[in-house]
């Protein structure tokens, strides 16, 4: 039995659960989030808890029916409270801004680059070397983080370009030059 599947996942006051065939729709303070689930997998209401239930014990319902309490969990949790990513730029005249809705960032190229914020998406900009992005699904801000700093990813040699805030660049020394000519 999967120990993260068989897990009941707390609703906490606010969150409606409603299931309709194979697709589970949470509602919540912040938001309403629907995820198809795979065949053979269920999901059952009991008070304030949801428990996800599979059909058989055959290898790929063992495998989805974690997978599956997992997503939910995650969008109980984005209902609720939503998940945020920090970004910093690192580097000598990189900068980010905000123009409306679009996020505009110098980061060494010719031109500034500008990014539209997808739908349920959030940008801020608390200081011009910083980047918040928020959202209620977390697949989706974490793709979204990934997509800016795939723009200019840090280099490992003086660090520069957009990294996770917590992420550490393992740094490499630089070429040790002609000491002995």
């Amino acid at each position: 039995m999967s120990r993260i599947g068989k897990k009941p996942i707390s609703l906490p006051a606010g969150v409606e659960v409603k299931v309709d065939g194979n697709i589970v729709t949470i509602q919540g303070p912040k938001g309403s989030l629907a995820q198809t689930l795979p065949e053979g997998i269920s999901v059952i209401q009991e008070d304030n808890q949801a428990l996800v239930e599979r059909a058989n014990d055959n290898k790929q319902q063992r495998s989805f029916h974690g997978l599956s309490r997992a997503l939910i969990a995650n969008m109980v949790e984005g209902v609720t409270n939503g998940f945020e990513k920090k970004l910093e730029l690192v580097g000598v005249g990189y900068r980010a801004q905000m123009q409306g809705k679009k996020l505009v960032i110098n980061i060494g190229f010719s031109h500034p680059v500008e990014i539209d914020a997808p739908e349920g998406i959030e940008f801020e900009v608390p200081a011009p070397t910083k980047i918040t992005i928020k959202g209620i699904d977390k697949q989706l801000v974490g793709n979204t983080a990934a997509h800016i700093r795939a723009i200019r990813k840090p280099e490992p040699y003086k660090g520069k370009g957009i990294k996770y805030e917590d992420e550490y660049i393992r740094r490499k020394a630089g070429k040790a030059g002609a000491a002995g000519i």
